[in-house]
Formats: structure tokens, sequence, C-alpha cells
């Protein structure tokens, strides 16, 4: 054979050998996930998407771009249009076990794009192994195995396209392509060109300045665009910016505080994820005040090991290990609570992203070590996870299976007598769920939405003057409360009690016009 012959000849063995790799990583993702087939829908879901007319009509395939995530009676916040429209897609199917097969599409999608990002960056072992500890961290299973979890695959797939499109193809329309894509799935999305950046900086395919001026004026455009439809259709509803119950009345350096200390669990989630949790709220996460807590230590240690592992990987040019460990930190700033409370101090959805950067520096970690070594380390993590991800998938089967998993894992959150109440009244057993609020509202009484629950509870079984005292303390801490007395109001519509639901939206009347 003519080495002209030779050379396409080597290219097909190489495509091969990729798509080999490829199919390995999505059968993976999809092999570990089976029992989310079995998952109905649970907590978020039920606003998102069963009791969405977006959702539920084929016109929401071009309104979801005209209206908020949530709907104007739930506060009219968040715009995440093209996640709306794929569930819009699936409602033309129906049935929840396909809901879970096109999550589990998007994680088998998001895993093969990291695998193809490392592949190309550092070699085919490398590409493998973090394409198969991505598919089995399980980290993700609240993203992949709780329908809605669906933004936050979207928003990670979408980002390691447009960082495969700006480092590796140096693609200003694919990369801006993607930026627009991932925005539109979730706001997280936002970090995409600062994660780029990164991976110049670290000296991984910069492109000559006139192309690095064109990488900016494009996503300029993107997010100039993106800020000006986010603002047209939020802007007339009434929004509320909720935070983290934990930050209720805190100060601006108490947050912090109790940010870096949350980062003791960040980073055991994405090194040692054996113990998972669906809440993170009081009292398991109570406020920090100063900076001799031991929480907050612990937090600052975390992050002072991940400052060393970022410096030496930039000091001794391991340019991929140091874009990794960037990315992780550029990921989870929208949601670290360090520039601005978010609304939430933990959750394990919100690691989806940052993991991407964890495995693209474990792979190029791993391509480092002796090949029989490297597979052995990489065998024992894919299997562990696999099998503790698999474990986890059936917790998010319904309301109640989420419930109990709050109440076992949880025990000191105020979150699971709160549920438990929230399923007691849609069973209509008004009087256990009273007495379950009031169990939440002893462990933390910062949460309006709990005195307006029992207030719900409290007018089903006719208590009127007990109803109307908690409310009075509800306002208290909330002020006028219309997205959270609307919520409830759907709640009790949804159980046929229209009585309670007029109770509730007289409620809102005054609020609205006191």
């Amino acid at each position: 054979m003519t080495a002209t012959a030779a050379a396409p000849a080597a290219r097909w063995e190489l495509a091969l050998a990729g798509w080999r790799l490829y199919a390995v990583v999505a059968a993976c993702a999809f092999v570990i996930y089976l029992g989310a087939f079995w998952n109905g829908f649970a907590l978020d879901d039920r606003a998102i998407i069963l009791r969405n007319p977006q959702v539920a009509s084929p016109s929401g395939l071009w309104r979801a771009f005209l209206e908020p995530y949530w709907r104007p009676e739930a506060g009219g916040h968040l715009y995440r249009p093209l996640a709306v429209v794929t569930y819009a897609l699936d409602a033309l199917v129906d049935g929840a076990p396909w809901f879970h097969f096109v999550n589990l599409l998007w994680h088998a999608a998001g895993s093969v794009a990291v695998a193809a990002l490392a592949r190309r960056l550092i070699g085919v072992a490398a590409g493998l192994a973090a394409g198969l500890i991505f598919a089995a961290h399980p980290v993700h299973v609240e993203a992949v195995a709780n329908v809605v979890g669906r933004a936050e695959l979207m928003a990670g797939l979408f980002s390691v396209l447009a960082v495969y499109a700006g480092l590796v193809r140096q693609s200003v329309a694919w990369s801006a392509a993607a930026l627009a894509l991932g925005l539109l799935s979730k706001e997280n999305a936002a970090t995409i060109p600062a994660i780029i950046a990164c991976g110049w900086l670290a000296g991984i395919g910069r492109p000559p300045r006139r192309k690095v001026a064109a990488f900016i004026a494009a996503w300029a455009v993107i997010g100039a665009a993106y800020g000006a439809a986010r603002w047209a259709v939020l802007h007339q509803h009434t929004g509320f910016h909720e935070v983290a119950p934990v930050f209720a009345g805190a100060g601006p350096v108490a947050v912090r505080l109790t940010a870096i200390a949350a980062l003791a669990d960040i980073g055991r989630l994405l090194v040692f994820p054996l113990r998972l949790r669906v809440d993170y709220s009081p009292a398991e996460r109570t406020l920090v005040t100063s900076p001799l807590d031991g929480r907050f230590l612990l937090g600052l240690a975390c992050l002072a090991i991940w400052g060393v592992l970022l410096g030496r990987a930039w000091r001794r040019r391991r340019r991929v290990e140091a874009l990794g460990l960037g990315w992780i930190a550029i990921a989870y700033l929208p949601v670290a609570n360090l520039f601005f409370p978010s609304g939430v101090l933990v959750a394990e959805r919100t690691l989806y992203a940052p993991s991407i950067g964890l495995t693209v520096a474990l792979g190029a970690w791993l391509a480092r070590l002796e090949p029989r070594r490297a597979a052995l380390v990489g065998g024992l993590l894919v299997l562990a996870g696999s099998v503790r991800a698999a474990m986890r998938v059936p917790v998010w089967h319904d309301d109640l299976s989420v419930v109990l998993s709050i109440l076992e894992d949880s025990p000191a959150s105020y979150r699971g007598p709160q549920y438990t109440a929230m399923s007691l009244q849609a069973r209509r057993l008004p009087e256990k769920a009273l007495e379950d609020y009031l169990i939440a509202f002893q462990i933390f009484d910062r949460d309006s939405r709990v005195l307006i629950g029992a207030a719900d509870a409290a007018w089903t079984l006719r208590r009127s003057a007990l109803a109307d005292s908690l409310m009075d303390q509800a306002r208290a801490r909330c002020g006028r409360c219309e997205a959270s007395l609307g919520n409830q109001a759907a709640a009790a519509l949804v159980r046929g009690d229209t009585a309670v639901a007029d109770s509730l939206l007289e409620q809102v009347r005054r609020a609205q016009n006191p």
C-alpha cells in the first residue's frame, strides 16, 4: 500500500476507534440510569411540566420563548425556553418513561461530548476515562433522574460544545451558537466565555488576536440579544428574588462565610459522593457567622487545596489539568453565593457543569499514569460511581420517595416535614398536614411558605382564626407573598378545594391592593 493510500486508511481507523469509544461511553450512561424508566414525576416536575399549559399544547413550541419558565401565578421568574420546548415535544409522545428516556439521551450526549473534548485535548485513553467517569458520577443523579434537571443536562452539553468549538475548532460561529443554545437552556451557561478564556490562558488553542476579538464580539452580541429577550419576557411579571432559606435575614458577611463553609460539601460531593441528599436546608445546614467556625475553616481548607492543585498544574504546564480545575470554579460561581445569594446553598443538580471540569482534569491525570495503573484506578472509579448512581436513581420515583429520602438522609431539615405536609394535604388529610407544617415551622421559622401551607390546611379544616393568624405571620416574613400564595392556590385547585383556593387568591388581591 502506498503512503498516500495508507493515510486515508489510518484516518478511517482512528475515526472507527473514536466511534467505538463514544458508543461505550453512551452505553455506560444509559445502563446506569435504566432505573429512571420506572420513575414518574416529582416535586418541580409537577409545576414545570404537568401543570404547564406551554407543555400541554403544541403552541408551547413557540410560546415558550414569550413566557417565563415559572408560570406567572408562581412569580413569573427565570427564562429557559429551550428546556420548555423539549418538554412540549415530549408531551406529544406522552408518558413519564419517554420524558426520562429523553433525559438519558441528553446525559449520554453530554458524556460523549466530554469524551470527545478530552480525546482531542489529550488522547484516546484520556477521552475514554473522562467520558466514563462523567457518565457514572453519582452527583448527577438529581439532574438526570428528575425530569426538570434537564436544564442542567442541556446547559452542560452546550457548554462542552462551545468550549470544543473555541479551543479545538477555533470556530467563532459554532462557539456563539452553542453559547446561545446554552443560555436558552439555563442561565448558568453565561460562564462559557470565561471557561474558553481559561483554556486560552492555559495555552490551549489560543487563536490570533483578531480572532479573539471576533469571539468576544460574537459573545457580546449573543449576550445582549439574550439579555434583551429575557428582559422583554420577565419585566412584565412580578417575579421574586428567592434566596436560600439559610440566608433569610442574614447580612452580607454571614452569607459569604456560609458560602465558603459550603465548599466542604461541594468538595466532598465532587470527589467522594458516597452520601447524597435531596436537601441541604436548615437545620441540616445553618448560618455561619464567625470566621473561627470550624465549618468555615473546613470550607476554606477545601478552597486552599483546590488553589494548590491549580497552581501546581499551571506551574508544571499541565494545561488540560489547569483548564479542568479552572472549569470547576468558573462553572460553580453562579450558584456559589459569593457574589450574590442564590436560591440554594447546596444542590447536587448544580454540580453537573462543574463536574465536567473535574472529569477532564481526571482524564488528563490518568493519562500520565502507567497504563495498567491508570486502567485499574479509572475502572474502580467508574465501577464505584456506577453502582452508587444506579442505587440512587429510585429516590426520584415520585413525591413520596423523595420525601422519605429527605426524612432519612436529612432528618434535621425542615423540608422533610414541610414536604410531608404538602403530600398529606394533596391526599386530603389536612389535620395531619397541619401538624407537619407546624413541626417544620418549629425547626425553621423564617420560611413564609410553611406558614402559607399551614394556613391552607387550617382553612380546609374551617379554622379561619388560626388561618388568619398564620397568614399574618407569613406576611411579616415575606411582605406581600403573591407568588407563594399563587402556588398554594394552584395546589388547592388541583386537589379540588375551590373554597380554600378562593381564600388564598383573596389574600393575593389584598396584597396587590393594600
